[in-house]
């Protein structure tokens, strides 16, 4: 059998953070972006909205600062491992984010298949946002059919990896999902639930044996 793990970033992969944390993190802004991330998660920002602010905080961020936030972000531990474990099974990893793309696809390089973010401008920012590119809950859904029909998958080989209610839309989708280090909202919509700080623990509930 092959299946197809989707796993979410923010909160997910990186432990108690997310990435708009960490870039603002490099600038010195943490107090500015929590005010944005705690509107958004109380849902007085839309996504589009929430990049074009942090666009505008973010002003001539550098791609070595994202460079600095990728490399100092708290990640779980052993996600290479459970990566190259499952390709060596020849099932397939991805990971869909709300995050920027540019954060979010210096994950190819280690081991996911595919690595999907919102479309943000490009570093140094000299183009607006636009909206169209910026993903939310329900583009998770879209973007892992997508994987399936590229993988010559469906739904019913999906794991879904995720903490929060964005990804509610996806765990509702297929057949198993992970809780990862979430609250009882995602938690009781999950098959399995995982606390703590090593992404092989996480995948050794689903993983089967070898």
């Amino acid at each position: 059998m092959s299946r197809l793990h989707l796993f979410d970033l923010d909160g997910t992969l990186i432990h108690g953070s997310a990435a708009a944390i960490e870039i603002s993190r490099q600038l010195g802004l943490e107090p500015e972006i929590g005010e944005l991330e705690r509107a958004f998660a109380a849902g007085r920002l839309t996504p589009p909205r929430f990049a074009e602010l942090a666009v505008e905080l973010w002003g001539e961020l550098t791609e070595a600062e994202v460079a600095a936030a990728f490399e100092g972000a708290p990640w779980l531990a052993g996600i290479r491992d459970v990566w190259a474990e499952i390709r060596a099974r020849g099932e397939r990893c991805a990971v869909i984010s709300l995050s920027p793309g540019f954060f979010v696809e210096r994950l190819l390089d280690w081991g996911a298949d595919a690595a999907h973010g919102s479309l943000w401008p490009s570093v140094p920012f000299r183009d607006p946002v636009d909206p169209a590119g910026i993903l939310d809950a329900a583009a998770k859904v879209r973007i892992a059919d997508e994987l399936c029909a590229r993988f010559g998958l469906t739904r019913a080989d999906c794991v879904a990896y995720g903490d929060s209610m964005s990804d509610a839309w996806l765990f509702a989708t297929v057949p198993v999902s992970v809780a990862v280090n979430a609250d009882h909202h995602v938690r009781d919509l999950a098959s399995h639930h995982y606390t703590g700080l090593d992404l092989r623990a996480a995948y050794e509930l689903v993983s089967g044996p070898a």
